[in-house]
């Protein structure tokens, strides 16, 4: 019987990859200390990591030779180095496809919560604050028909865009390149960021977090949004400049937003805590039993990809 290769794996996965994980490997849990980091990385033929885990140049640098892979429990891969990974000969994958539906719903429900103020109204609920209807009472802004703009039309992006055709919303979007006509399916393209933000009622932050989109969302940004606009962000937190955004909420500039991402994480820019017309939720866009399960045994077929010498579909270049 051929011995299992040794895993390290950094956070509780879900119960249902369990059977999966010990049939193949001998896992190894890591306690988040340095003492465990180094006794599991030992002999260690692959880690399953998460966008928790920061794997920057020197860490990686340190790995044992025995590490032939490292598989991310996500899309996103800013928190590897990836060309010290490569320069190790380190192959990384990741779980591209199998969350968009997930993420877009989630979306969809932050432009719903946001421009309906549901967390405002709950609160007030909640607190036994409610006096009872009222004609004027927790208005908020109707999605459907509005103009939505996302940032950044991957994957995510254009199932994002077929849904908020069912609020019968326009949508326009900005890349670098148009998209085909299939993919586009009806959405505007804009070339530049001043003639789409000019168009977005409601403005969803899909793109990935690079040097180039850091901060994209600043300032002199926000300020070409519509007066009453809506930013909701599922993607990554370092896509906003958190001090512009939350004084764009106070002014009035910008009527809501609902925010899933942030810079960094577990933290959360205590700005956005005391504001009322701010939606925050735990970095969940994907957290459903199907989604996760499908990452995870999406990032397995990488790893196990990897280690019996294939090239996995989900190899991340360099």
């Amino acid at each position: 019987m051929q011995a299992r290769s040794k895993l390290l794996v950094t956070h509780a996965f879900p119960a249902d990859l369990t059977p999966r994980l010990d049939a193949a490997y001998q896992v190894v849990r890591w306690d988040r200390t340095q003492a465990s980091w180094q006794a599991g990385v030992a002999g260690a033929a692959a880690i399953l990591c998460t966008p928790a885990d920061r794997l920057d140049a020197a860490k990686i640098a340190a790995l044992p030779a025995s590490v032939r892979a490292i598989g991310t429990y996500s899309v996103g891969y800013e928190h590897i180095d990836i060309a010290a990974a490569a320069a190790r000969g380190i192959a990384v994958v990741n779980t591209p496809g199998v969350l968009s539906a997930a993420t877009a719903e989630f979306t969809i429900l932050l432009i719903l919560a946001a421009a309906r103020r549901a967390s405002e109204a709950e609160r007030i609920l909640r607190a036994g604050k409610w006096p009872g209807w009222s004609p004027a009472g927790v208005m908020g802004t109707q999605v459907s028909g509005k103009r939505l703009g996302i940032f950044g039309m991957g994957r995510i992006g254009q199932v994002l865009a077929r849904m908020a055709g069912g609020l019968a919303m326009t949508v326009h979007y900005r890349n670098r390149a148009p998209l085909s006509a299939d993919q586009a399916q009806g959405a505007v393209w804009h070339a530049d960021d001043t003639a789409f933000l000019a168009q977005c009622d409601f403005l969803a932050l899909c793109a990935p977090a690079n040097t180039q989109t850091r901060h994209w969302l600043n300032e002199q940004r926000l300020a070409l949004l519509p007066r009453g606009a809506i930013v909701v962000n599922t993607s990554r937190g370092s896509l906003v400049d958190d001090d512009a955004l939350i004084a764009a909420l106070r002014s009035g500039h910008i009527a809501g937003a609902g925010l899933d991402v942030f810079p960094h994480e577990p933290d959360v820019p205590a700005g956005y805590l005391a504001l009322e017309n701010v939606v925050l939720t735990p970095h969940i866009a994907s957290a459903t039993r199907e989604t996760r399960l499908a990452m995870g045994n999406l990032v397995l077929d990488g790893i196990d990809a990897v280690l019996a010498g294939e090239r996995p579909a989900n190899l991340v270049a360099a």
